[in-house]
């Protein structure tokens, strides 16, 4: 059964000195996040009279903007590519990427038929390999906590070894531990850190209750689940942030993480191009390095789960690389940033792109694909490692070009398929399931792009761009907002959530009403408000919003004021943090 629960505390509502626009920045109409009349026709003014002047006729696989100018007379038409793949000719509702996703995918060579005989039939017959299709059941949320951080959540990651724990951060530096079983135990340490929670890992499963975690006040830490305590790692801005003294451009922030649990290795990148391998025994830095271009950030770092000597890191200069850490050594650099870019002994392979690149990761089990996941609406594979230093071998068009405020998708692989072919990504542009816009959670097929299920539940309006399926279970988390939703199959004796959505199309076309989308079922709320005082007070408030109707008619505003700063003691200037081995304070249960 569904479990749905509201961690809001009845007095601490956001309020800080950020535009409202950020606040509950994927909360907004979902109008704002259609695509925008991609094929305008625009006239221009008389001027050049070539017979045609063009600028890129189209958009190729590169999914780089470009428009067409068709003269016509003393005037010009301007044909504006499409928002979803880039290329022109149509609009983004009649786009053929939407319409099926595998469009102009080139099939993995390695997919066979289901037995030999028919393999043999099909390769003498020079005809194309029967595609074996992946199963995917429906999905449901079976649980959420609402409003469990006090901003958009950035990042997430699952318990190495007890199944129901999950842990997020938040834009504000808050980090979340979430029980989806019990769905009501939740902790929220409010003071991990000052700024974005960028990125959590596991330590792996010996060291179990251990998360490190990089965030954009340029500290990198690890805590311990359980108890918040916590140690400092690397602090890149020791000063703190001094008025009228640091600027942005000497701020530096920490980005991409990963743990490479078999050398003991913690890696993680800057917004400054630069790599950090720091030796998780001894708390010390071991390497720093300028991989990828200066003054570009760092998105992604991840150890390939086979070699645990090769590394792939993703970045703001439109790249993705591949490393040997075997080679860093060779390439010390302590100068703070001002040694060689791009040291060639330690990098094996440039995967260039047109745009920043989101992230980058090997497969999961045998770690010989690559998926990345780009601005430029494409998702790109490569079947083997050893041929990253050509292009893609497919790539999928898929709608995950963002608003600046919100989190930047990543497509992540599915642990727990053996064909190493399914992964999962949030969609931007919405869709319109029985009268609702709704935007889907993909899961798609590696190896042809074909959409094997979409994620959609009435109750989660907003868009998902935090999604990480389970290592073991059958379960899909994702972060929207503020709040977390766990996923999980429907099973065969359930009704099929796909029903209502088209008994709502059938009664649209008729006229009638719309009625329901897909949604959970039922669900179990909880109160937060744990203490007595905060319940009289909301019982109060109540009161008063009634006796304000009964006498006015109209409604009654309710104003709360945000006290979590001041309850959990959180100062005011950056420059103040929790000391070395201490912990952190703002834990609330």
């Amino acid at each position: 059964m569904p479990r749905w629960v509201d961690a809001r505390e009845g007095d601490a509502e956001d309020e800080d000195d950020e535009p409202s626009s950020e606040d509950d920045e994927e909360e907004f109409d979902m109008d704002r996040a259609e695509a925008p009349a991609e094929q305008d026709v625009e006239a221009e003014e008389p001027g050049d009279t070539d017979e045609r002047v063009q600028s890129g006729a189209t958009a190729g696989p590169s999914g780089q903007k470009q428009k067409i100018t068709i003269p016509l007379g003393n005037r010009k038409l301007v044909c504006h590519p499409c928002y979803l793949c880039k290329q022109t000719g149509h609009t983004t509702m009649t786009c053929p990427y939407r319409i099926a996703p595998e469009h102009g995918c080139v099939q993995a060579a390695n997919l066979s038929s289901d037995t030999l005989l028919a393999t043999v039939l099909q390769r003498e017959q020079h005809g194309r390999k029967r595609e074996i299709h992946l199963e995917q059941p429906s999905w449901q949320v079976d649980a959420a906590v609402l409003k469990l951080h006090s901003r958009r959540c950035l990042c997430l990651d699952f318990h190495p070894t007890k199944d129901n724990i999950v842990v997020s951060g938040d834009k504000k530096g808050q980090v979340a531990v979430w029980d989806f079983e019990k769905v009501h135990e939740r902790t929220v340490y409010a003071q991990m850190h000052r700024a974005l929670a960028n990125n959590i890992k596991f330590m792996g499963p010996v060291q179990d209750s251990y998360c490190a975690s990089s965030s954009a006040d340029g500290k990198l830490k690890v805590w311990d689940v359980e108890t918040g305590f916590d140690r400092e790692l690397l602090n890149m801005n020791p000063d703190g942030w001094i008025q009228g003294v640091t600027d942005e451009k000497s701020w530096i922030m920490l980005y991409g993480l990963d743990v490479g649990v078999e050398k003991g290795l913690i890696i993680v990148g800057d917004s400054k191009g630069r790599l950090y391998f720091v030796d998780a025994r001894s708390d010390e830095k071991i390497f720093q390095g300028q991989l990828h271009k200066k003054g570009m950030k760092v998105t992604s770092c991840h150890v390939n789960p086979v070699d645990s000597n090769m590394l792939m890191t993703s970045s703001n200069d439109w790249t993705a690389k591949i490393f040997d850490i075997r080679n860093m050594s060779t390439n010390v650099d302590n100068s703070n940033g001002k040694g060689k870019e791009s040291p060639d002994p330690m990098q094996l392979a440039v995967l260039d792109h047109p745009k920043v690149v989101n992230s980058a990761y090997f497969s999961p089990i045998s770690g010989s694909k690559i998926l990345t996941t780009c601005i430029d609406n494409r998702i790109r594979v490569w079947d083997y490692v050893l041929s990253a230093h050509g292009p893609a071998d497919r790539e999928i068009v898929h709608s995950h070009d963002f608003n600046r405020y919100l989190t930047p998708f990543r497509a992540e692989w599915d642990p727990k398929d053996p064909s190493e072919r399914t992964f999962v990504v949030g969609r931007y542009i919405s869709e319109d399931f029985g009268g609702v816009a709704l935007h889907p959670i993909d899961v798609l097929d590696a190896s042809t792009g074909r959409l094997l299920s979409q994620l959609v539940d009435a109750n989660l309006s907003t868009i998902c761009p935090v999604n990480k399926p389970h290592p073991r279970v059958n379960v899909i988390v994702s972060g929207s907002s503020r709040s977390l939703y766990a996923w999980r199959p429907v099973s065969k004796d359930e009704d099929d959530p796909k029903l209502p959505v088209k008994e709502a199309k059938e009664a649209k076309g008729k006229g009638k009403s719309t009625g329901s989308v897909p949604s959970s079922a039922h669900f179990i709320s909880f109160d937060a408000d744990a203490t007595e005082k905060k319940k009289r007070k909301a019982a109060s408030a109540g009161a008063g919003e009634e006796a304000g109707k009964s006498k006015k008619g109209g409604k009654s505003k309710i104003v709360e004021k945000d006290e979590s700063d001041e309850e959990n003691g959180e100062p005011s200037s950056p420059n103040s943090k929790p000391s070395k081995g201490k912990k952190a304070g703002g834990k609330k249960k």
